[in-house]
């Protein structure tokens, strides 16, 4: 008997496969392919193509019953089980947090890129309201006790607040430096007097004078401004 090699090439396929009720669940037991008991789909197809032996394939009358059989279960296992269902993600938006709702309030208030807030508090806490740096700096976007008294933040790790005061303290830190993010951001982690005295006071100094600024300011406004990339809206 003369056996089609695609037909073969799909029996040998489900030789290893579980034994599927079609319903999702499998039976680990699987005989030996082709034996008298062999309850799988190998065995059974098998089975028909042997009870044909004697004549060609091609001039076999079960020839095309067989090919829609197999036709219909290599579509079956091309189809996800009965339960799982696959998740839409096409309408997800990773940039968005729990914390959406304060950061735009305070974004709008200020006069702030909700953007730019949501990147320093991912460097500065990883959007922890918990954070506690080993300087003393609380919540989300790490206020120092002065400097959250000054701005009227009662309780630092209550969410709300620090956002609204960490956003009010870095519109006045944009507005001091004439818009310029870096040297407002490395304001912000180094103080006003640290930026002041190195005579950065725009972008292009920031790029001039890097240098005049410590390690850390440098490595810490380099990461808020690759996650501002991340958080701006012209990436999703």
């Amino acid at each position: 008997m003369s056996i089609d090699p695609r037909i073969m090439k799909t029996l040998l396929q489900l030789q290893w496969m579980p034994s599927l009720d079609f319903t999702g669940s499998s039976s680990p037991n699987i005989l030996s392919p082709g034996s008298q008991e062999d309850p799988s789909l190998f065995g059974t197809l098998l089975s028909k193509m042997l009870s044909g032996s004697g004549s060609s394939l091609q001039e076999n009358s079960g020839l095309q019953a067989l090919n829609d059989e197999l036709a219909s279960i290599t579509t079956l296992f091309k189809q996800p089980l009965p339960f799982y269902n696959e998740p839409d993600l096409s309408m997800a938006n990773p940039t968005q947090t729990v914390f959406d709702p304060y950061i735009n309030e305070a974004s709008a208030k200020y006069g702030v890129d909700p953007s730019l807030v949501k990147a320093v508090i991912d460097t500065e806490s990883a959007f922890n309201p918990n954070s506690v740096s080993s300087a003393g700096a609380k919540g989300l976007m790490q206020l120092m006790d002065g400097t959250a008294r000054g701005l009227g933040v009662e309780n630092s790790f209550d969410p709300q607040q620090n956002i609204e005061g960490g956003t009010r303290y870095l519109a006045y830190l944009l507005g001091k430096y004439g818009g310029s993010e870096q040297a407002a951001l490395a304001a912000y982690n180094a103080g006003p007097g640290r930026v002041d005295r190195a005579g950065i006071s725009s972008n292009e100094d920031f790029a001039q004078k890097l240098g005049a600024l410590p390690a850390e300011t440098q490595r810490y406004v380099g990461k808020v401004l690759a996650a501002l990339a991340q958080y701006s809206p012209s990436n999703f």
